[in-house]
């Protein structure tokens, strides 16, 4: 009898040695499994790769075209359309982006972005360039990892693009088989508004053409002042207005122009009434201007003197 107990606790004590090695099996099985998972997901191998951002945007001449040059760091974008537009729409919102000039190049470039991770923009969303056709650049769309943008030029001209490396770069050749005159274009001066100067702007010579020297001077105005310009303190002060539509100047020397967009910020300094006069007063053809605000009025829409819409008002 005792002999046969004995036997029994001698058996159990084995099947629970057993299940226990079994439980410590599976145990010592699943650890490295998980292991194994944590390791592969910090793989260098199989980290994400940083995405291309553009550090750099500009513009110049050569003989016979403008070039304008998209900068990237690592390997740039992997596809990119040039085709022109005749409205350069923002991409995300859908609404409508101000462009000045007569034709829009839109350039879109496809896993980039134009800011970091960290959230940094590395270059402006305007840019104006004093080219013989470029007047300027703007970004319209960094989203999802594409990267657009609007070239406004004064002419609708033929184009080639292809890419350059080390750094990387997409390259928009723009031709300049035309003719231009150098017409003044006025902004507004921070040294001057500092000093209370009485009529605080600056001069600046731009190409035009010239067939259409108002009409390229006024486009000028809202391309704005170059980056060396506002290095030495011109701005353009738009009222904040975007736009310009309805220039027509008459034969008893009135120009008259209509802006677009909001208007009006409460500045008794400097107005774009300000820019306007004197860039439209330089033609010999033009004795006094008449700015129209956007709704279609302005203070004195007869007469042979100045006018401004009340919207312009301090």
């Amino acid at each position: 009898m005792r002999e046969a107990l004995t036997a029994r606790r001698t058996a159990d004590r084995t099947w629970l040695r057993r299940r226990t090695l079994v439980g410590l099996a599976v145990v010592a099985c699943a650890v490295p499994a998980g292991l194994a998972g944590a390791t592969a997901a910090a793989s260098p191998a199989q980290a994400a790769t940083t995405t291309p951002v553009l550090v750099d945007v500009r513009a110049a001449h050569h003989p016979g075209y403008d070039r304008v040059v998209f900068e990237y760091t690592g390997k740039g974008p992997t596809a990119y359309t040039a085709k022109y537009v005749t409205t350069l729409v923002a991409d995300g919102s859908g609404q409508k982006v101000p462009v000045a000039g007569r034709a829009i190049l839109s350039v879109v470039m496809r896993d980039v972005d134009a800011h970091t991770v960290a959230g940094k923009v590395p270059t402006p969303l305007r840019q104006a360039f004093a080219l013989k056709n470029v007047t300027s650049t703007v970004r319209s769309g960094d989203f999802e990892a594409v990267v657009s943008y609007g070239v406004g030029l004064q002419k609708k001209t033929a184009f080639h693009t292809h890419r350059l490396s080390s750094p990387a770069r997409v390259v928009v050749d723009i031709t300049t088989p035309f003719t231009t005159v150098n017409r003044r274009v006025w902004f507004a001066d921070s040294d001057k508004v500092a000093a209370n100067v009485a009529n605080p702007i600056t001069s600046v010579w731009r190409q035009v053409l010239p067939t259409t020297p108002a009409t390229g001077v006024m486009d000028r105005i809202y391309a704005g002042p170059t980056k060396a310009e506002k290095a030495d303190g011109l701005f353009l002060q738009t009222s904040r207005t975007t736009g310009w539509t309805n220039l027509r100047i008459s034969s008893d020397g009135i120009a008259r122009v209509q802006l677009t967009g909001p208007c009006g910020d409460g500045s008794a300094v400097v107005t774009v009434a300000s820019e306007i006069f004197p860039s439209l007063r330089q033609f010999s053809t033009v004795d006094h201007v008449k700015v129209y605000g956007p709704d279609g009025t302005t203070e004195y829409p007869t007469g042979h003197r100045d006018s401004i819409p009340e919207c312009l008002e301090p």
